[in-house]
This record gives C-alpha cells, sequence and structure tokens, in this order.
C-alpha cells in the first residue's frame, strides 16, 4: 500500500515575462529610492502555515526581502485556520485578528469550506490595527472584497497610497470554479453589505495607486478594463538558491522510496482547480508503459471533498501501491525542496493557474517540467524550450507529456539546463523585489491613495 497520508519516518539531525516596468521608469539606482520606503503593511486573508499556498509563498518571500533591506514589512491578516494575536515568524511580523463570515444561517461545514477556499470575511479588529499602526509608507493588499475595502479606507484615511496584487483570477476564474467556491453561502442572508459599502469594498481596484498582477494573461485584461490605471506585470519568483541546493535523499529517505524508483511529482493544493484527478487518470496510463514510476501528490487540502474524490480514484484504478499522496509542508520543511531533487519530472495539470509558482521551484531545482497550457504559465514558460505545454483538462495529452521526458534524457537535459538559466536570471526573489520597490515608489510619488 503506497497512499501515504502525511506519514514520515524520522529524518537524522544533520521564457520570462514580455516586459517587467511597464508604464514604470527604470531607475538606474534602485538603492536611492527603497530608503524612502519605511514601512509597508501586508493585507491578506489569512497567513497560516498548515495551510500554505501561492499567496502566502508570496507575501513571506516579498516581506522576508524587503526586511532584509531594512524596510519594515508586518503581515495583518484574519487568525482564520490559526489563532488570533502576534506571532514573529523568521523575522517577518504577523498580526493575526479575530473574524467572521457575514452570512445568516452559515452551518459549521460551509465555514469551515469558506476557511479552506473563498468566503469574504469581515474583520473590524484588522481594521483598527490597521489604524493604529505608525510610520506606514504604503499599504499593499492582496484580497479584494471587505479586507481589501479596509485596506482602502484605512490608506485613504492615512493619506497614503495603497497598492493591490490579483493573485487567484480576479477577472479570469473559471464560472463553474466561482459557483464551487460561493455554493456555501449560496441563498443565505448577507448582513455584511453595510459593511461593504461603509470601506468602499468595490471600489478597491478603481482607487488603488497600482494594481499588480502576477499573471501575464490577466494583466492584459486588467489593462483593458482599467486603461487609466497603473496596471504591472510583476511576476512570482522563487528562492534559487534554497532550491537548487536541496539533497533528494532526505525525501526518498523519510518516505521509504528505492533507487529504482523513478518519481513524478506535483506540488499543488489538494483542490478541483489543480486537477489532481486528471493527473491521477494520466498517470495510470503512462504507468502501464512505465511501471517503474511513482506519482507523489504533496499539498494542503483545501477542498475536503475533492481530495476524497483523489483518494477514490487512486483506488478505483488500483493504483494505492504506485501513489504517494502527502497533504502538505510546512514552508520551511526541508523536505519540500528535497522532494523536487529526488523527483526525475514536475507536472501541472491545473485548470485554471493565475501564475504557477510551482513551476518556477522545479525549475530552481533543475527539474523539467510537463505543464497545462492554461492561465499565466504560457507567460513565462516556453514550450519545448523550458516545458512540455499541453493542452488542458486532457489526460491522453498529459500522459504523452509525462511519456516524452519518460524516454528522452536529452530532452529532460535540455528543458532543465535553459529553465535553470531563465529561473535564475529572472526569477530570484531580489530580482522580483527590486520591481516592487519600483512599483512602491511610484505609488508614493503619485499618492494617489491620498485623493478623496
Amino acid at each position: 500500500m503506497r497512499l501515504i497520508e502525511g506519514k514520515q519516518k524520522e529524518l537524522p539531525k544533520s521564457s520570462r515575462p514580455k516586459l517587467y516596468f511597464q508604464g514604470l521608469e527604470k531607475s538606474p539606482s534602485l538603492h536611492v529610492l527603497m530608503p524612502q520606503i519605511k514601512k509597508t503593511v501586508h493585507v491578506m486573508r489569512r497567513f497560516s502555515p498548515e495551510k500554505w499556498g501561492g499567496t502566502e509563498c508570496v507575501v513571506f518571500q516579498t516581506s522576508r526581502e524587503l526586511i532584509r533591506r531594512k524596510i519594515k514589512s508586518p503581515v495583518f491578516c484574519t487568525s482564520m485556520l490559526s489563532r488570533p494575536g502576534f506571532q514573529l515568524l523568521e523575522k517577518i511580523p504577523v498580526h493575526r485578528f479575530p473574524y467572521c463570515f457575514p452570512w445568516l444561517f452559515l452551518s459549521s461545514a460551509a465555514r469551515r469550506k469558506l476557511e479552506l477556499k473563498g468566503g469574504s470575511p469581515l474583520s473590524l479588529p484588522l481594521f483598527f490595527g490597521l489604524m493604529r499602526e505608525r510610520d506606514v509608507s504604503i499599504i499593499h493588499t492582496h484580497v479584494q472584497h471587505r479586507l481589501g475595502g479596509m485596506a482602502r479606507t484605512a490608506a485613504r484615511l492615512k493619506k497614503i497610497p495603497y497598492v493591490v496584487s490579483l493573485h487567484g483570477g480576479h477577472f479570469t476564474l473559471p464560472k463553474a470554479q466561482v459557483e464551487q467556491m460561493t455554493a456555501p453561502f449560496r441563498g443565505k442572508p448577507e448582513w455584511g453589505k453595510a459593511f461593504g459599502a461603509l470601506f468602499g469594498s468595490r471600489r478597491v481596484l478603481e482607487d488603488a495607486a497600482a494594481i499588480i498582477c502576477v499573471g501575464q494573461s490577466e494583466c492584459d485584461e486588467v489593462r483593458k478594463r482599467y486603461p487609466e490605471k497603473a496596471v504591472h506585470y510583476v511576476p512570482n519568483g522563487v528562492d534559487v538558491a534554497h532550491f537548487s541546493a536541496a539533497d533528494g535523499e532526505l525525501f526518498r529517505s523519510a518516505y521509504g522510496f528505492q533507487p529504482s524508483e523513478k518519481l513524478v511529482l506535483c506540488v499543488s493544493r489538494l483542490d478541483y482547480q489543480k486537477n489532481q484527478l486528471g493527473l491521477v487518470r494520466a498517470f495510470s496510463l503512462f504507468a502501464a508503459r512505465h511501471p517503474e514510476h511513482r506519482l507523489v501528490l504533496i499539498g494542503p487540502v483545501t477542498v475536503e471533498a475533492y481530495c476524497d474524490a483523489v483518494r477514490t480514484e487512486i483506488q478505483r484504478l488500483e493504483l494505492t501501491d504506485k501513489v504517494t499522496l502527502i497533504e502538505g509542508f510546512a514552508p520551511d520543511n526541508p523536505l519540500l525542496a528535497s522532494a523536487y531533487k529526488a523527483a526525475e519530472q514536475f507536472v501541472l495539470p491545473s485548470l485554471h493557474e493565475p501564475f504557477g509558482i510551482v513551476v518556477l521551484e522545479a525549475w530552481a531545482s533543475g527539474l523539467p517540467v510537463v505543464a497545462a497550457r492554461v492561465g499565466g504559465i504560457p507567460g513565462f514558460a516556453a514550450d519545448g524550450e523550458t516545458a512540455l505545454l499541453v493542452e488542458p483538462d486532457n489526460d491522453g495529452a498529459l500522459a504523452d507529456g509525462m511519456a516524452r521526458l519518460a524516454g528522452d534524457v536529452g530532452l529532460r537535459a535540455d528543458l532543465s539546463r535553459r529553465a535553470f538559466g531563465e529561473v535564475a536570471a529572472h526569477y530570484d526573489w531580489p530580482k522580483i523585489i527590486d520591481q516592487l520597490c519600483v512599483v512602491y515608489e511610484n505609488s508614493m510619488k503619485n499618492n494617489s491613495g491620498s485623493a478623496g
């Protein structure tokens, strides 16, 4: 039985974006601009290491890099999946505030679903916390709706600018996924609308000093909708040194893989958006011709019913001895980077993907990638050059992509070499934060957040 639910042995001690700065002037000396930014406050829905996703990773890395540059960078979020209070997370001040979901008659199961994914919480303590925070240069909200409205209002009252990052396909999310996310509160009376109106939740994008998009396709759509706004494509990044230096034997030893076993890895939330169901079906086709391979699924569960469906599909296809399922690693767990190093290839079969930061992690690990041609992925990954891109929701195409990599050592080596050069040259976090600081500096100069 190879279906593992996060158990492990005890370990021994021991194609870049089209244009980064579109709409901005490049500064010849970023270090001159940066000291003007004293503190940026990041506003988030949640910041729970137990359910770490792409947005949390981006904010964590952004705050850590800003702090290295002597810019204070606290995180303000709800206590969702955590407890209210203060935590210092690797020198990052994290303030978690009580919250509620402002719909009547929500069941405990519905609230649980909203905590894991979707749902616009209300947190007046978070707003008052923002108002009490002193010496803030700029507010950076990574969420819209009510919390984004609170960031907007706090910035306007403080007469400082705020910027918005779109991480989750604000305008490009498929209708079926929107319906799944809103199902827990559909038809329930919403008593929080008054607070949405009070904080201007529907004007979060309109009044922002800048809108930051992590995906090129979404950036193009936002520019169409807001032609007069400062809209910037600032992609996600990766800690190249951390992933490139990892030891794959740690992961293999922890989970008992034999040297002869070749691993196909997918790191992603267990969520219908990520399409692990399709990957399991595709792997069944692939494994019939490549029995020496094993599929490893790693990621926190954000849709519990979907995770159950994945387990059921694994059993139905009689793959329990060929699939390892691990429900996520904490962000500081060395086994995550080790898992990439232990694998032969990485597969991302998403149905929708605003960016795909795990592709960068695979590249930094020297791992060849097969990915669905969706969302932001084609904006930075070139088919046949740095990855193999296949049509989304096509089990046969996904299986064929895995088979191409498994059967061609030269192709794996070429993709890995070119991808590593790309990620090291353009996506290391310091380079990404250089771009973000220019956005901050220009927003502070214009200071549209003080208007009105």
